[in-house]
């Protein structure tokens, strides 16, 4: 990919993709993310409860590793969602000590346009670890504004995890938080880099619930993606 008049080889293998996902308890899906298709207008209306329990859970992915899952919590250890002053901890309690871990240089990290991600303090807070090499609305590279589920934890890694925590039916957020971290941790080396490659022509996988996964969520971004030739 050239990026200010620079080729960088194998970009898309260094770029650290992050993002938020709900998980509710009742394994509700997003709506926007439901199509029912039929000959004749279905009239389909599915009873959900009031406010379902859910897990709000970030993780971050490259090519070689995820980083996460991070459970967003409050001081007693209740789940919360998001919000700019939780994410900012969870960058500086979390993230970056776990990015010190792992033996990675020069990873680009890459947000969406979310308001927590976006302020002002919070991308200040991004640009002290990653300088230029961010990728962010009001960042130094700019994110493609209505473009979220060009990452691989859109078309890939929640979509994943999401089609296998369910099957035992977690009764309790403690059963589900255990089975997102069992799922994620268990994801093998070479899908996350099959899935960096999506939508480039080298990309293979011998996973046909990868591939179905990928494929279908690719296909709503085809349009509007962005190349790392």
């Amino acid at each position: 990919m050239l990026l200010g008049g620079i080729r960088i080889p194998d970009f898309h293998k260094r770029i650290l993709f992050s993002d938020e996902a709900h998980f509710w308890l009742n394994g509700y899906d997003n709506k926007l993310n439901c199509r029912i298709w039929s000959e004749a207008n279905p009239q389909v209306y599915v009873e959900t409860p009031l406010h379902p329990e859910k897990l709000t859970v970030w993780c971050a992915l490259w090519a070689g590793g995820i980083l996460g899952p991070y459970f967003f919590k409050n001081d007693e250890g209740h789940n919360v969602t998001v919000n700019g002053d939780r994410y900012r901890a969870m960058i500086t309690n979390f993230f970056i000590p776990e990015l010190n871990n792992h033996d990675v240089q020069e990873l680009w990290f890459q947000q969406d346009g979310a308001t927590c991600h976006t302020a002002r303090a919070t991308i200040d807070l991004l640009k002290d670890t990653f300088r230029d090499r961010l990728i962010s609305c009001f960042g130094p590279v700019n994110w493609p504004p209505r473009s979220c589920d060009l990452t691989p934890l859109d078309y890939f890694l929640w979509g994943y995890v999401k089609s296998l925590v369910y099957a035992d039916k977690p009764q309790t957020l403690d059963h589900l938080e255990d089975n997102i971290r069992r799922v994620i941790a268990d994801i093998r080396p070479q899908m996350l880099e099959n899935s960096s490659k999506i939508g480039r022509p080298d990309w293979t996988t011998s996973e046909p619930a990868v591939a179905f996964i990928c494929q279908k969520s690719y296909l709503k971004c085809n349009a509007t993606r962005l190349s790392f030739e």
